[in-house]
């Protein structure tokens, strides 16, 4: 599985009609990368269920509908993690960390590259 599917965002393109919208859509995802990672760890860290599950299910559906589906994949494990109250994570923090970065570079290479 690719770490981000073109068709997804193509596919949003052709339903909205509006390019620019899913070319803003995808830089606010690439923008708001750190800040959601900081906001699940903080939350993992600090053992509050509810911003944890509020953290990853923002991100499970952000990457959802950027095409970013083996990130979104491992937010929903973690968020059945959580809700079985498993806060600790086990490696999927580190896992949804270097994924997260991957997709943002990939985004950046091969889709907002081609579309300034």
């Amino acid at each position: 599985m690719p770490l981000v599917d073109p068709v997804v965002l193509q596919d949003l393109e052709d339903e909205l009609g509006q390019p620019d919208l899913v070319t803003n859509f995808a830089k606010d995802y690439v923008r708001l990368w750190e800040q959601r990672e900081r906001r699940l760890i903080a939350s993992l860290a600090n053992q509050d269920r509810a911003a944890a599950l509020d953290a990853v299910i923002s991100l499970k559906v952000s990457s959802t509908m950027v095409g970013a589906l083996r990130l979104a994949g491992l937010a929903q494990a973690l968020e059945s993690a959580v809700r079985r109250g498993d806060l600790g994570g086990g490696f999927f923090p580190e896992l949804i960390s270097a994924h997260g970065w991957a997709t943002v570079n990939e985004l950046r290479a091969q889709y907002l590259q081609h579309r300034g």
